[in-house]
């Protein structure tokens, strides 16, 4: 007699199991007739299958503020455009179809290449599909039944390989109909109950893939879609993506003149004037917040030897990111180190097989920040040591994953490492945590804009299960400590510690992981670099290391700056902060004055001396995304004044240039925060 328990706490026993369905529908026949699926503990399934156990059960209905309930509306939607693009293109074989965040996609291999040119067709297809109301329909097949109905379909061979090979005992496949009638997928599932649940998709892009990720495998044709609950959904969607693409940094970059990248170095950036006036504008806020947490700032080497990352273990976890490089002095023979340069991992270390050392460009800045902290004796006395840097990293991105300068492969982190004792890191994460909601709330995220991970232990580990139980133990204190909110992340930790991440959600609703805090029991411990302080008893211990970002990388925080606002920002990050604007060339001279005099106290000004009329240069300054206009006529040249205005248009009167310079310089200290620019 299963018990089945619901959210609200209530239960329903029966005496023999049943579907989802059929507890939908005792509870109300509406619900049945609105529901598309269930969970049953944690995992979503089918709304029809059978709940064998004492169970808590959530009935999910179709919404767009259900995160399972687009879950099963995306995955069945990409079931459904597999099924059009193999009917419409026969001989095309499927490889994989999950959902993603905001919609799906599907890898095929289809017969020709698919361009923006075939999305009606396939549209119109799909929505033969979606109005046939096909019922999702599952069934299992045994190991060697299941291997028959795939054998001869490389993809699907291997998918079910993989499944049973985790242990599956049987597989799963998908009709959209009734077995043996209509287009079937292996698939684990689950899907909605029918196909008129899939009236809201749409096809967005077709981009080039490979077989597992993997670019010496087969190239597949990847083709995304977007699905809702509902028309309104998918238009609020379409909107969002339209306003998306005027705010894409990349365009506003060029419009604004603040970067630009080279198709022949790819993933680095070279800053313009005005953009690196931001850049610098950030760093140095940065470094004053932090010197007054009490902070120290270092600079650790760009180029370090592979004996220190074999040590600290990055070597084994990340040599396939790393650039790396020979000590030129010793006759270095590229050839003999074999493809790519590879360096060996012999008796000699950081030999490489040619005999000349080798290095690499650092990845990330925790050795040699450890490095530091090795040199000389270390009393307990000095804990907490707080240690930053802003650290020039550079790290390989496959070239088809850069984007504009949201992901680069040169970046510089705003990275500290906290080399502490264990009794003291509760302390310090809770004041990192005030520190950072500091720093966004500055740059115009409030709290309830920064969504907070836990990040537990990956597979792929070093250290002991009783050194992760302490570590892992240590960073939940500390986040009760701060008072803060987190959902986990089960398996996403670094390699050495687990870490919470820090997301922020911009004024579309899309989210950027930026900072991050992570407890590490290894990187200073006797097994990797073993760095030692002295206790207070007089015994010598490994410090705990809390890796920590606020921005992570500085390129990409900008990024989503440029986004967040439209390239309209806060005064106190803007490039241009003021442009003087003479009528006529009759007050040029007091328009360079007023503007020499503005520059002089630390203001970004600038004075457009161009032949145009007064409208042009407004009209100009606004494309430019200048905070303030000062127009100067000749009222305001013989009185020593000036008439502010506002980028959008708001006209503020006439002041002195005292007046504006104070003005200007008040509003820049309290960096005062506009709303997310429309």
């Amino acid at each position: 007699m299963p018990t089945y328990t619901f959210p609200d706490g209530n239960t329903k026993v029966y005496d023999e199991a049943v579907s989802g369905y059929q507890i939908a529908h005792d509870i109300s026949p509406g619900l049945a007739k609105n529901a598309i699926g269930i969970k049953v503990d944690d995992e979503i399934r089918d709304l029809h299958r059978v709940i064998a156990d004492n169970a808590t059960v959530t009935i999910i209905k179709a919404s767009n503020d259900d995160p399972d309930a687009l879950f099963l509306i995306r995955h069945s939607a990409a079931h459904v455009l597999a099924e059009a693009i193999c009917e419409l293109f026969p001989g095309t074989r499927l490889a994989y179809g999950p959902p993603v965040d905001d919609g799906f996609y599907y890898d095929l291999a289809t017969p020709r290449a698919l361009t923006t040119d075939d999305f009606d067709a396939i549209e119109a297809k799909m929505k033969e599909i979606v109005k046939a109301d096909r019922p999702f329909t599952r069934f299992e097949c045994d190991r060697s039944a299941g291997m028959a109905r795939v054998a001869g379909d490389k993809y699907k061979t291997d998918n079910a390989e993989r499944a049973l090979e985790r242990g599956s005992e049987s597989l799963s496949f998908y009709v959209t109909g009734e077995p043996g009638s209509n287009w079937e997928d292996l698939c684990a599932g689950p899907h909605v109950p029918s196909t008129k649940w899939l009236a809201h998709a749409k096809v967005m892009s077709v981009a080039g893939a490979y077989w597992h990720g993997d670019q010496t495998s087969d190239q597949l044709t990847r083709v995304y879609g977007t699905a809702w609950a509902d028309k309104k959904g998918l238009k609020s969607y379409l909107q969002r993506l339209e306003e998306a693409k005027k705010r894409d940094h990349r365009k506003i970059g060029k419009e604004m003149d603040l970067f630009h990248l080279e198709e022949d170095n790819p993933g680095q950036i070279y800053w313009h004037h005005r953009g690196w006036s931001i850049y610098l504008t950030i760093e140095q806020y940065i470094r004053e917040t932090i010197s007054a947490a009490g902070y120290i700032e270092v600079k650790t080497p760009n180029l370090q030897p592979q004996g220190l990352w074999e040590r600290s273990g990055h070597w084994a976890k990340y040599r396939e990111n790393m650039f790396i490089t020979f000590e030129q002095d010793r006759g270095v023979d590229r050839g003999a180190a074999g493809e790519h340069g590879a360096c060996s991992h012999g008796a000699g270390g950081d030999e490489s097989a040619g005999g000349n050392r080798c290095f690499s460009l650092k990845p990330m800045n925790c050795p040699g920040h450890i490095t530091i902290f090795k040199t000389g004796q270390k009393s307990y006395k000095e804990l907490p040591l707080r240690m930053a840097e802003f650290g020039s990293c550079v790290r390989y991105e496959p070239s088809g994953a850069l984007h504009g300068i949201m992901r680069v492969r040169g970046f510089v982190q705003d990275d500290a490492h906290i080399f502490c004792t264990e009794d003291q890191i509760g302390d310090e994460v809770a004041d990192f945590c005030d520190l950072l909601k500091k720093v966004y709330d500055d740059f115009g995220f409030a709290a309830e804009s920064v969504k907070v991970k836990f990040s537990t232990r990956p597979d792929m580990r070093v250290g002991s299960d009783a050194d992760w139980d302490r570590a892992e133990a240590a960073l939940e204190a500390a986040c009760k400590q701060a008072g803060l909110s987190y959902e986990v992340n089960p398996g996403e930790g670094a390699f050495y510690g687990p870490k919470l991440e820090f997301t922020l959600i911009d004024c579309l609703g899309r989210e950027w992981q930026c900072g991050t805090i992570q407890v590490d029991y290894q990187l200073a411990g006797p097994e990797r670099l073993n760095a030692l302080y002295t206790a207070e008893d007089g015994s010598k211990k490994n410090p705990v290391i809390l890796h920590r970002a606020i921005c992570g990388s500085l390129e990409r925080f900008i990024g989503i700056l440029i986004e967040q606002y439209a390239g309209k920002f806060p005064l106190w990050l803007a490039p241009e902060q003021i442009r003087v604007l003479p009528i006529t060339d009759d007050q040029l001279d007091y328009a360079r004055t007023v503007t020499a005099k503005l520059v002089a106290a630390g203001i970004r000004a600038t004075c457009d001396e161009q032949a145009d009329k007064l409208g042009a240069k407004i009209r100009n300054a606004r494309n430019d995304r200048v905070n303030y206009f000062a127009v100067i006529g000749g009222q305001e040249a013989e009185a020593g004044t000036a008439a502010l205005q506002r980028q959008n248009g708001d006209k503020l009167g006439t002041v002195t240039v005292d007046e504006l310079v104070a003005q200007l310089q008040a509003e820049i200290a309290a960096k005062s925060m506009p709303e997310a620019a429309g």
